[in-house]
């Protein structure tokens, strides 16, 4: 980042009043808009980012989501619409069409992609800085691992139910993720958005206090960065800081320097979806699949919705949104033997 900085007298008028905040300036903004930021999940916390991040006029912005857009969205995720629902699009489509119009001076890349141990390599190299959208541990521990051993910096955040905290992670300086979290919570010890729900004003505010830290990376101002974990429940009125642990020197990940997740030796090829009840199946073998032939295999025994991205067959009580990358989204269940079981029936091993 900023080794092509921009002239500071070629900044356009829109950023005037972010200029005016001294501590960007003229050439924090020209760093911004030098900058290349990769976010991985356009759910509630990375529809805010992105819209933030692009309005500020970072140079180049990539999505990659892995999931489509429903009604039960519209709720939080405010870059999305009905008409997206009806047409159902990508995520990451639907953002990239929404923030070009936004900011036509950014590159918006929406990328329709499950981020993971084969992919991560490819989808985040040249990335000055990754922001955390995610919804599950196994993705942010291997971001983590991806951060810390190509040393990016990565910017944590979560909510849930009215309650939701964020933290940066700077590589060498600041405390892993897995100095913070030793391990995943077990399943279903821990609220999700399934059991507590999820308030959009906290979505907002996280995803807000993600978005600042950001712009003091971006910009260059390394010494403002907070070394706290930001926690707040807006139903509560509660806000705190607490300072982030120091580094581990045992820690396995930037200590000890060993990346499981990033080699694939921990995570899963299912996940729960967060907020549905719905499990995600991800081939391991690189197969994609003929999107034509598949629907023209479930025709006859379901109901089938089919766009140039993905198909949609609804199947006894059970929904099937399967991607030409071979990934699907299994609907009507948590219990991944079912969704694999579905998967292999419906659309092969």
């Amino acid at each position: 980042m900023g080794a092509n900085v921009k002239d500071k007298t070629d900044i356009p008028a829109r950023y005037s009043r972010q200029i005016l905040f001294e501590e960007i300036g003229p050439e924090g903004q020209a760093r911004l808009m030098d900058a290349r930021v990769a976010l991985v999940g356009c759910g509630a916390l990375g529809t805010v980012q992105a819209s933030l991040l692009v309005r500020a006029g970072v140079g180049h912005l990539r999505i990659i989501d892995r999931d489509f857009v429903e009604e039960s969205n519209l709720q939080r995720q405010i870059l999305f619409d009905e008409e997206d629902v009806r047409a159902i699009l990508p995520k990451a489509v639907a953002a990239e069409k929404k923030l070009r119009a936004t900011n036509s001076l950014v590159d918006v890349e929406g990328l329709v992609e499950d981020l993971n141990a084969s992919s991560i390599g490819r989808l985040l190299t040249g990335f000055d800085l990754v922001l955390d959208a995610t919804d599950n541990f196994d993705a942010r521990f291997l971001l983590n691992d991806y951060c810390v051993k190509t040393a990016t910096p990565w910017i944590y955040g979560a909510c849930v139910g009215s309650y939701g905290l964020t933290f940066p992670i700077l590589p060498g300086d600041t405390a892993c993720l897995r100095c913070v979290f030793e391990s995943a919570p077990p399943p279903g010890l821990s609220p999700t958005c399934d059991t507590a729900g999820v308030l959009g004003p906290i979505v907002g505010v996280v995803a807000s206090l993600q978005v600042a830290e950001a712009l003091k990376i971006l910009s260059g101002r390394l010494e403002r960065v907070s070394r706290r974990i930001s926690v707040v429940d807006v139903w509560e009125g509660r806000q705190s800081q607490i300072d982030l642990p120091a580094r581990e020197p045992a820690c396995p990940c930037c200590g000890k320097r060993e990346f499981p997740y990033l080699e694939g030796a921990l995570g899963s090829d299912t996940a729960t979806l967060c907020g549905r009840n719905a499990v995600q199946i991800r081939r391991r073998d690189g197969v994609r699949l003929d999107l034509d032939e598949v629907a023209r295999r479930l025709g006859p025994i379901g109901t089938v919705e089919k766009n140039r991205f993905l198909l949609r067959a609804d199947i006894d009580a059970y929904r099937l949104t399967v991607f030409a990358d071979g990934r699907a989204i299994v609907s009507g269940t948590t219990d991944a033997a079912v969704a694999k079981s579905l998967y292999s029936r419906y659309v092969g091993t």
